[in-house]
């Protein structure tokens, strides 16, 4: 990845950067391993021990060349002034390695999947801890994957009932078919919100991933597969999915179903159901999010289900899963967290980008801020009003600090450590003038801050996985942030405040009325188009006021999300 960087001179504690030429011919910056230079070699041990009894008889200073000569060094980021020692995360002994007491399972291998054992180093400590009920409820829908999961006889045995193309009717292994929808916030909101619908139905959940998805994450369950195999019977590749014959509301409204139907004899059903979740389905898709449709769709032992949303917030509509959420989860808020960092590990391959460019370029900072830049299309934003927004925003919330335009040199705070700012967007504009105005302005506060974008793709390439692998690494060093401002409708940056646990300041329209960003209510994603039926009262309401804890989107008032 093209790494850019605020230049900037090095603290007290800080060997001189040393000054190397990157792939594209610009200079970059990049630190010496050990702090005061490197060891002079000795010619004569007697000179050694002379020297020795000199340095310390006189009480010489740590820090000497000599002095690293004789340390030993487990981290090649430690700074070797006792008063700035700054070891990096890897440094550090295990804090939680199962996040929160057991949210991840130990029965796996570590050295498969490095970032499920090492990401809590690279994590604050939370307070927000998965409930014991989660916990034990993981552990049994491990247990029932790797019972029905891919290539296991009851997965063979439930397949050849696909073929014969008609129903038995639940059976003892019942399957969620995931099918990828946009780009990859979208599909790891709706990956999500899928499983924790197998999670409430007992079902077995199985991805269909692209191949430019096929090495973004570990496997999250151990000694099975949650990726569909290949030769799934059902050919989707061509799809026109809004059409299927199979399609839940198609059949709904052609009354060959209905969600009050007997079904005894399973074998008038068909063999498997296509849910057409997707923002743009219409009414007779959203039944099911209503009751009745649940109690039928539970006698299909196939379910193919297609979105782009996360419609986790729906669940707390529907009356027999109220009990089941509140256990799994006592503080409603903590859905995505809990299961966002349950199911997506970075692999090997991803975790490497993130903890590199940590390493390198964040693990020093005092803190950091994220900012998380997307403008679409239809938002028809000119750059100088964004750019504008986004300063705003940092300096009315006192995220950064405001710069001097006056004095060009006012007094550095000695020994400060810099607070980094990461800006990831497809465009490099709003990162360069964020590192112009901290380069050629010093801070009214005196403050170190520099300014880094990992990437710059120019244009979103869903169908290449280098594009997803960089993208899948910039959202989690997002949610390594201690702050966070997020565009508004990007799922990008919900998935980022979401793994993180963030409240973002979203970048909402501003104008001389209205601030230049909110706070969010919760860490949470907004579910963009939720059901306006109401299943109970037979009409439409709002659903973003029928209980405390689900409200309308800051960003998209159309949207709900659960609250805090």
């Amino acid at each position: 990845m093209e790494t850019k960087q605020m230049r900037r001179q090095p603290l007290p504690c800080e060997a001189p950067p040393i000054q190397l030429e990157n792939e594209g011919g610009s200079a970059g910056l990049f630190r010496r391993a050990v702090g005061y230079g490197v060891a002079r070699p000795v010619l004569v041990v007697a000179l050694f021990t002379f020297v020795l009894l000199l340095v310390v008889l006189s009480g010489a200073h740590r820090g000497s060349s000599l002095d690293v000569l004789l340390s030993s060094r487990s981290s090649s980021k430690q700074v070797a002034n006792g008063s700035c020692t700054a070891p990096s995360p890897a440094a550090e002994p295990p804090k939680d390695k199962f996040l929160g007491g057991g949210l991840l399972s130990a029965a796996f291998d570590e050295a498969s999947c490095l970032s499920r054992s090492q990401s809590s180093l690279y994590r604050k400590p939370s307070n927000d801890t998965p409930s014991p009920y989660l916990i034990d409820r993981l552990r049994r829908y491990e247990a029932l994957h790797k019972r029905c999961g891919p290539n296991t006889e009851l997965y063979k045995k439930a397949v050849e009932q696909l073929k014969s193309n008609r129903s038995t009717g639940p059976s003892e292994c019942n399957y969620v078919v995931w099918l990828p929808a946009d780009g990859l916030g979208n599909r790891i909101i709706s990956i999500t919100s899928a499983f924790l619908y197998a999670l409430l139905n007992g079902k077995v959940l199985l991805l269909d991933l692209p191949h430019d998805m096929g090495d973004l994450f570990c496997e999250p369950f151990p000694d099975t597969s949650w990726v569909l195999p290949a030769d799934f019977p059902i050919d989707n590749r061509n799809w026109i999915f809004e059409k299927d014959p199979h399609s839940y509301g198609n059949m709904l409204k052609s009354e060959v179903l209905s969600n009050d139907m007997d079904t005894a004899d399973a074998s008038s059903l068909p063999a498997y159901l296509y849910l057409h979740l997707l923002h743009a389905n219409d009414e007779y898709d959203k039944m099911f999010y209503c009751e009745e449709g649940q109690r039928l769709l539970r006698k299909f032992p196939w379910l193919l289900l297609r979105s782009n949303e996360y419609f986790v917030p729906a669940f707390f509509f529907v009356p027999e899963f109220e009990e089941e959420l509140g256990l799994l989860f006592p503080e409603k808020a903590t859905v995505f967290r809990h299961l966002g960092r349950y199911l997506f590990n970075p692999s090997n391959s991803v975790w490497g980008y993130i903890t590199r460019y940590y390493d390198a370029y964040l693990a020093s900072a005092k803190a950091k801020l994220g900012i998380q830049i997307r403008i679409f299309a239809f938002a028809n934003v000119e750059f100088d009003v964004m750019a504008s927004q986004i300063i705003n925003c940092s300096m009315t919330q006192k995220l950064l600090p405001e710069v001097d335009l006056k004095d060009s040199a006012p007094p550095v705070i000695a020994g400060a450590q810099p607070k980094a700012v990461l800006v990831t967007s497809l465009l490099d504009g709003y990162f360069e003038k964020l590192r112009n105005m901290y380069y050629e302005h010093a801070t009214t506060t005196g403050e170190v801050i520099g300014v880094y974008q990992p990437s710059h793709e120019e244009h979103q390439h869903t169908e290449k996985l280098s594009h997803n692998m960089k993208a899948f690494a910039e959202i989690y060093l997002l949610s390594l942030s201690d702050e966070l401002i997020t565009s508004p409708f990007s799922t990008f940056g919900y998935v980022a405040h979401g793994l993180g646990g963030l409240r973002p300041w979203i970048l909402v329209r501003s104008d001389n009325r209205n601030p230049s960003c909110v706070r969010s209510m919760s860490a949470e994603p907004c579910f963009h188009f939720p059901p306006s039926y109401d299943c109970k009262t037979r009409r439409k309401v709002d659903k973003g006021s029928v209980v405390p804890f689900v409200r309308h989107c800051e960003d998209f008032f159309l949207g709900i999300k659960i609250s805090d």
